[in-house]
């Protein structure tokens, strides 16, 4: 028996858009272009892969959920499952690989792996968010915008730390489904008092929303800055999804350096070929100030070390370790500085 996981999850997103236009017009917008969104990521000729993606979580069984904590390192669905349910969920969840943001479990309880299915995710988002987190303004209450959001593990937990709101966009089919495999282990836990979702996924990439919406209280972009060709352009719209006083959290790649000091990479950096720049923090802090954001100010500056990313049994290819001189950790292959990502919080 298939489920009504995707169906159901993006009518409660529709439903929140059109309860956000009531009060917001430019939510409108949104809504006028969601049945295009929602429609392209499950057309074959878009994506070949999307059939079979929509098939796995369809085919996910109904577990007695007893408990979803949003707010453990592990995000995880507290189940009893018998042998046949663990089978059928792993070999499901394992035609979604490769998982790179979590981790998750499916069953069992908390710190209790052995009885669930630990999904171990390529990276330890936990850690990032355990870097961030204690430097945010309260969620409580506001609406959320993570940009780039790969599965949504750090959307989650943001609705597990209050927020009202949360839309995680990412133009990924794989993520997307990712994000509804979860989401049907997830159900209602995260609703509000009204019984509504309170966290939502668009598949789309930051420059398909309507510029200049003015929706989020709080808007993340987290691991993309240094994927666009045109910072600028990239930090202005999302400056352009804030209120007015509300607070941007990025967080990106950075070399060490002056004001003046950008690293522009002449082919690959850390086997990537869209990376395009790593500017220092000064010179991070002095972008954003141009790009009209006030109350800069760098939270955390930390180097990516090879247990924070690696291959698992859940993302089984090439990840840092790879990318890194053997002889010479500090450096990637190409012989630049190894990966070190800084965090920035600013105003609108």
């Amino acid at each position: 028996m298939l489920n009504d996981t995707i169906i159901n999850a993006e009518r409660e997103l529709y439903l929140t858009l059109l309860e956000l236009a009531q009060q917001q017009p430019s939510a409108y917008e949104w809504l006028k272009q969601l049945p295009t969104w929602l429609g392209d990521i499950k057309d074959k000729a878009n994506y070949a892969h999307a059939p079979a993606y929509q098939a796995s979580v369809a085919r996910l069984p109904n577990l007695a959920v007893n408990h979803v904590d949003l707010n453990s390192d592990t995000l995880t669905i507290e189940a009893d499952l018998n042998e046949s349910q663990r089978k059928q969920t792993t070999a499901l969840l394992k035609q979604l690989m490769p998982w790179r943001k979590g981790p998750f479990q499916i069953g069992g309880q908390i710190g209790d792996d052995e009885s669930g299915i630990k999904i171990d995710t390529e990276w330890h988002s936990d850690w990032k968010w355990k870097r961030v987190a204690p430097h945010l303004s309260r969620l409580d209450g506001r609406r959320v915008l993570d940009v780039g959001g790969g599965s949504g593990y750090h959307g989650w937990r943001m609705a597990g730390a209050g927020a009202d709101t949360v839309i995680v966009i990412d133009p990924s089919c794989l993520f997307y489904h990712q994000f509804m495999a979860i989401r049907h282990f997830v159900g209602a836990a995260d609703a509000s008092d009204t019984g509504s979702y309170r966290t939502h996924y668009i598949p789309v990439p930051l420059e398909a929303l309507p510029e200049h919406s003015q929706l989020f209280d709080t808007v993340f972009s987290m691991g993309v800055l240094y994927h666009r060709q045109s910072p600028f352009e990239h930090l202005q719209q999302l400056k352009g999804q804030l209120v007015k006083g509300g607070e941007l959290v990025l967080e990106t790649l950075v070399i060490e350096g002056d004001a003046n000091t950008v690293l522009v990479p002449h082919d690959r950096y850390a086997q990537m070929n869209n990376v395009y720049f790593l500017p220092s923090v000064a010179a991070l802090i002095g972008w954003l100030e141009k790009a009209g954001f006030s109350d800069v100010r760098c939270v955390d500056v930390a180097v990516t070390s090879t247990e924070e990313q690696r291959q698992t049994e859940w993302m089984a290819y090439h990840s840092l370790a790879d990318f890194l001189d053997p002889n010479d950790s500090t450096k990637t292959v190409e012989g630049y500085p190894a990966p070190m990502r800084a965090t920035l919080i600013a105003k609108k």
